[in-house]
């Protein structure tokens, strides 16, 4: 029986940029799927059309990434109608589709999925964000309208789809909770990075600028990424360890890059950054092959606790030991490959305590490089690549009528405290 074929739209990140994203699409399609997939165009991927490593590739205009509520609704109303006639497309004139795939946020798209489903298609819903709670952190409302309207979309976009895909065991409980969703139709596919699309390099000393030690961050610059607490973390770490102790290498965009920029400026510590916009598998191996210390600066939100990081898996791929804040799932991904700072107390308390794990683990080499040891063994025994693309690969498979032995595992233990 012929593999189904299949279309996956995202909307948030450009693709092949989205590496999530990617990595289904060319894992899909090496197993013999014929893929699609649909997502705006920006920066250096603005081909309308492209076929790259046999996945068909439809980018439309966004014209704006929007940064508030009105520009967000502006933002996702021009996605909504992009997907709507690029799926006609890929249906009528392109390769096809017998499953769709929605990646959110956002989770507007489900009207459209509905009629799919009503034309016979399988809809598959790759859960990437809470939106209801991302919101929450973002905007710093925990009530309203708007939020409601969340919740609703969220609700919505759970009904229409035959199959979920979390990308952990927190956001598994949402789809079995609050998504009703029967455990056999959910099923946790990780992040991880695939060691094919990332080299260890040998270490480039010019990415130092100078400095004795060299700091990474990889990901997207948003609001609710804690950026901020990198930069005013930056100041302390300057002057507690004198001028060049430290260059960072900031890898990432998103609404909040031009004001993290200007925050660099106004803060003093510009010179402290290079910051390189968003950038492909090669000069992210490249820096993260030269870090002493890789950083996730996101504080604590309900948001942030049960995300999974793609950036902490790709951190413990390259054996970098981690800073970052004592969380649900970033403690589950990174085990003992991390450096867990305790989370509450006033932003300035919060990135003084940053900047100060920082500190202490650039001034102990062999503790670097025993947790940096550690996080690489996890990664490998535990979290590879290989065992998310067996998972993903038996969902589809099983969309044929072939068996499906992948259930999602929710853990409900506790945290240990290092």
């Amino acid at each position: 029986m012929a593999l189904p074929s299949i279309l996956i739209y995202v909307e948030n990140q450009p693709v092949p940029y989205d590496r999530r994203v990617w990595q289904h699409a060319t894992t899909l399609q090496r197993a013999g799927h014929a893929v699609s997939v649909i997502s705006p165009a920006a920066r250096q991927w603005t081909k309308p059309y492209e076929e790259l490593e046999g996945v068909a590739i439809h980018r439309y205009s966004q014209g704006i990434e929007g940064e508030g509520v009105a520009g967000l609704l502006l933002e996702y109303l021009v996605s909504f109608f992009s997907l709507l006639w690029l799926s006609l497309v890929v249906a009528v004139r392109g390769r096809g589709f017998d499953v769709l795939v929605l990646c959110n946020p956002p989770e507007i798209y489900w009207p459209i999925a509905g009629v799919w489903r009503l034309l016979g298609k399988t809809i598959v819903f790759d859960h990437h964000d809470l939106s209801p709670e991302m919101y929450t952190a973002k905007f710093n409302k925990a009530s309203g309208g708007f939020l409601t309207l969340l919740r609703f979309m969220e609700k919505m976009t759970f009904a229409v789809a035959h199959k979920v895909i979390s990308t952990n065991e927190s956001y598994a409980a949402v789809a079995l909770g609050r998504g009703g969703k029967a455990a056999a139709d959910v099923v946790v596919v990780r992040n991880a990075p695939d060691p094919s699309r990332f080299e260890i390099l040998p270490p480039d000393p010019g990415l130092r600028r100078g400095a004795r030690h060299l700091l990474a961050f990889l990901g997207e610059i948003g609001e609710q990424d804690g950026v901020d607490v990198l930069l005013r973390s930056l100041r302390r770490i300057r002057d507690r360890m004198g001028p060049g102790a430290v260059h960072c290498v900031l890898m990432g965009g998103g609404p909040a890059y031009e004001r993290i920029r200007r925050m660099a400026d106004t803060d003093g510590v510009a010179d402290l950054i290079t910051f390189t916009g968003r950038v492909g598998n090669d000069t992210i191996s490249r820096v993260l092959s030269s870090a002493d210390l890789a950083v996730d600066p996101n504080p604590y939100t309900p948001y942030a606790d049960k995300s999974t990081a793609t950036k902490i898996m790709e951190y413990m791929h390259f054996g970098l030991p981690i800073v970052a804040f004592d969380l649900t799932e970033t403690r589950r991904s990174a085990g003992d490959g991390a450096h867990y700072v305790p989370h509450g107390g006033s932003p300035a308390d919060e990135a003084a305590a940053f900047a100060d794990a920082i500190i202490d683990l650039l001034r102990d080499e062999p503790r670097r490089r025993a947790i940096g040891g550690a996080g690489k063994d996890r990664l490998e025994r535990d979290l590879a690549w290989r065992h998310s693309r067996d998972r993903l690969l038996a969902l589809f498979a099983g969309l044929r009528g072939q068996p499906i032995d992948v259930e999602p595992k929710v853990q409900t233990s506790s945290r240990k405290r290092a």
